[in-house]
């Protein structure tokens, strides 16, 4: 029986796949929060990246399948909700600030730049109701867990905004511990009340 060809694909060399996948995904993310999709080219995204467009297409297949990936949150959603209920807020707002000073951005905070990408930006809202929103709604008792959900993730979209977009002077300089003190409580509210 022959080996499958990515079987080979063992150890370093396939750490080195993932990684440069990851690289793909980055860029097409900081690609897609500063332009419309329909203006972005695999050209760009490859540059971005640092790698060639037909390694895209190897990894990926085409356009519409890369920005498919980037335009998940499913892994993101992962990290973000990867906590006990009554530690998800400090975990939440932590997580959220640690992926902006660190990476200079957080994959949840895409969500606001879905008006820029027309029907795509329509995908984007989707994805993330359904695998962000509605996945921490499920986590949550009491009839009023949809609203509740949807405000700790206002709360949360926020304080991203004013740190990573906004970039407010006052929020950046404090250190992450003592933001994630003051403003943990108020998403761990919603979540349990």
């Amino acid at each position: 029986m022959a080996a499958r060809p990515d079987a080979a694909a063992t150890g370093p060399a396939r750490r080195d796949a993932q990684e440069t996948k990851a690289v793909i995904i980055r860029a097409a993310r900081h690609l897609l929060a500063r332009h419309a999709h329909a203006d972005i080219t695999l050209k760009a995204v490859a540059e971005r990246a640092g790698v060639s467009a037909p390694l895209i297409l190897k990894y990926f297949g085409n356009k519409d399948a890369l920005f498919a990936r980037v335009m998940s949150f499913e892994t993101d959603a992962e990290a973000l909700l990867d906590a006990p209920l009554a530690e998800l807020g400090h975990h939440m707002v932590h997580h959220l600030l640690t992926g902006q000073a660190e990476h200079g951005a957080d994959p949840i905070l895409r969500i606001v730049f879905a008006p820029l990408h027309r029907e795509q930006g329509d995908i984007l809202r989707a994805n993330f109701r359904t695998q962000v929103v509605e996945r921490l709604s499920e986590r949550l008792a009491g009839r009023d867990a949809g609203v509740r959900a949807e405000l700790a993730v206002s709360m949360l979209l926020g304080l991203g905004v004013m740190y990573g977009i906004a970039r407010g002077q006052h929020v950046r300089g404090a250190p992450i511990a003592e933001i994630t003190e003051r403003y943990a409580s108020t998403v761990q509210g919603f979540l349990t009340p």
